[in-house]
């Protein structure tokens, strides 16, 4: 059994960020149990896809580096109203798209790697947009690892194939978003 665990890693990049904060407001950002177990399963499916468990650990740990990042910034109040409304937006975008991933888990031959494709770029270029001026270059190249990798139109392919080899992890992903989404948390 590996010993990789994404609430680890939240865990361990809440820590190195409230070290460098000042505000104990900071400890109540937290990664749930539900999107823990998500990201447990894009790791699975990115370690098996590529082959490389490094590779795998980096984008789920840049995935929770920029969540995390995100989250400090509303928390504090960092956003003016015009990226307020563009947060709104990638909100609802990224409800889609946990939508439209679940629609095409659920309904056998509808899966359109375009279309998954086109929505994870959507959410990458909006989710750009929004932290432009709040974080490093550095952290927007972690949002393009991330999204880049996801939106990879193979990887899609592999993940949604109804006799492939990430069956069971699709369904745990989206059962998780499923979960989420009837809790009003994405």
């Amino acid at each position: 059994m590996e010993s990789f665990s994404s609430k680890d890693m939240a865990m361990k990049v809440q820590k190195k960020i409230l070290s460098h904060m000042a505000s104990k407001s900071m400890a109540q950002v937290f990664i749930d149990d539900t999107s823990s177990e998500i990201l447990d399963e894009l790791y699975r499916v990115s370690k098996e896809y590529t082959g490389n468990r490094t590779e795998a650990q980096k984008v789920v740990k840049d995935l929770i580096k920029v969540a995390v990042k995100i989250s400090v910034l509303y928390r504090h109040n960092r956003f003016n109203t015009e990226e307020l409304i563009l947060a709104q937006d990638f909100r609802k975008k990224l409800h889609q798209g946990a939508m439209t991933a679940i629609s095409f888990y659920e309904v056998d031959f509808t899966f359109d790697k375009t279309v998954m494709s086109e929505i994870l770029t959507e959410c990458r270029d909006m989710l750009l947009r929004l932290v432009d001026k709040h974080l490093t270059p550095k952290s927007h190249g972690r949002i393009n690892h991330v999204f880049n990798h996801y939106s990879d139109p193979e990887l899609l392919t592999t993940l949604y194939s109804p006799d492939g080899p990430f069956r069971s992890n699709l369904t745990k992903i989206c059962n998780g978003l499923n979960k989420l989404l009837e809790e009003d948390k994405l």
